[in-house]
């Protein structure tokens, strides 16, 4: 039987073999797994800028991006010598020795693991416990469009420069926007996450029909700044990384200006390359502004920061229904479009804000759960909460693995 057709590349000194380079990772767009090697070496520099000593968390989409998604923390046992990697230390008390890439070719060896897009910790693999790197994650409420998303954008660079510190946005590649912040890696994890929250409530404060900071779902409006991304066990999508979208669109990282013209949608697998050659890395001095957090850590304690996540839900309890829980996301959608079917009445009046999906993370894999809020909807019209349908349990996760 003939062996699978293999590409080889040198690279950092390594050889570095893809295999299946021709199996289709974004079939809409016909894009190769070959297509995906080629577009990060186009980019390497910027997409190793971005991830460079960092250990990330290996997002494998082996059957393309329309396929689940599984998340490998520990490096593979059987990985080349050349692989770096790091022990992180998750706050339930567990490691793992996670992958680090430095090089093309490490770069182009967990591209071929079918990583699509890069989701680095916020640490360098010099110093485990304190982050050089402070995320703002501007994430939409269904319905917002990007002209709010990059208005909140402007507000969050304008409380950065006010207490010292410089913003670097990027498209997220989805719906919505990053704005990278270097700091000094002076500060744990707890203290970083505390001025997170002082920058999201602080943008909250200025901007509070277009900008959440609420921590409960279902509160949201607008664009929430989600602090918590700057959490222990939290990775993100890194600079460059081309997203498991139909249209391979790409975290694109700006300078300012083009960032509040640009359109996210132009910045594609097929295009950023291009982009790329002819204007360079616009984040390519973003390692030479790190800043303090002296000043977001006192606006902390002038806001009576403690940095814990809040154990009890709102005190106005809203008037939300668990729909489905799946394994698979198309699964849950399904679920809620029956679900609309059955109470046509009650779906036409939910506003896009009033559909939550959750997406959460289970011992290897996501999950999915689909909740509407019926607070534009008369509490005489609210149907009773039904057991979930379908009603995956991600204990299972848990209790089949060793």
């Amino acid at each position: 039987m003939a062996k699978p057709p293999q590409v080889t590349f040198e690279l950092a000194g390594q050889t570095v073999t893809v295999s299946n380079p021709d199996k289709v990772f974004f079939a809409e767009a016909g894009i190769t797994k070959l297509d995906l090697v080629t577009y990060y070496l186009a980019v390497a520099d910027g997409a190793i800028r971005g991830v460079a000593r960092r250990p990330q968390i290996m997002k494998r989409f082996v059957n393309g991006a329309a396929g689940e998604a599984f998340f490998q923390k520990r490096a593979p046992a059987k990985h080349p010598a050349w692989i770096d990697t790091a022990t992180f230390s998750f706050p339930s008390g567990r490691s793992a020795v996670e992958v680090v890439v430095n090089n093309a070719a490490q770069l182009v060896w967990v591209v071929n693991l079918g990583c699509i897009d890069l989701n680095p910790h916020a640490i360098r693999a010099t110093d485990m416990e304190r982050p050089d790197e402070l995320r703002i994650d501007l994430d939409p409420v269904p319905g917002v469009g990007w002209p709010q998303i990059r208005e909140v954008a402007g507000v969050a660079r304008e409380v950065l420069a006010e207490h010292g510190l410089v913003g670097w946005p990027k498209t997220s590649g989805s719906r919505g926007a990053h704005v990278w912040v270097r700091i000094e890696p002076r500060w744990k994890f707890a203290e970083v996450r505390r001025a997170a929250i002082a920058l999201a409530q602080e943008i909250e404060r200025r901007a509070p029909a277009i900008a959440t900071a609420k921590w409960w779902k279902e509160e949201r409006h607008g664009v929430f700044v989600d602090y918590n991304q700057n959490a222990r066990d939290r990775t993100t999508a890194s600079a460059y990384s081309v997203r498991p979208l139909p249209d391979a669109r790409v975290s694109m990282p700006l300078a300012w200006d083009d960032f509040v013209r640009c359109d996210p949608r132009e910045f594609t697998l097929r295009t950023v390359p291009a982009i790329y050659a002819a204007s360079g890395d616009a984040h390519a001095a973003i390692d030479d502004h790190p800043g303090m957090l002296d000043s977001l850590l006192a606006l902390a304690d002038r806001l009576a920061v403690d940095g814990k996540a809040p154990k009890q839900a709102p005190k106005v309890k809203l008037p939300v229904l668990v729909i489905a829980n799946a394994k698979a996301k198309a699964d849950a959608l399904a679920g809620l479009a029956r679900w609309q079917e059955k109470y046509p009445a009650v779906a036409a009046q939910l506003a896009p804000e009033d559909i939550l999906v959750d997406t959460n993370r289970g011992r290897s894999s996501a999950w999915y759960r689909v909740r509407v809020n019926l607070q534009h909807v008369p509490i005489e019209q609210h149907p009773a909460q039904e057991p979930p349908e379908p009603d995956y349990d991600p204990r299972v996760e848990w209790i089949a693995s060793p």
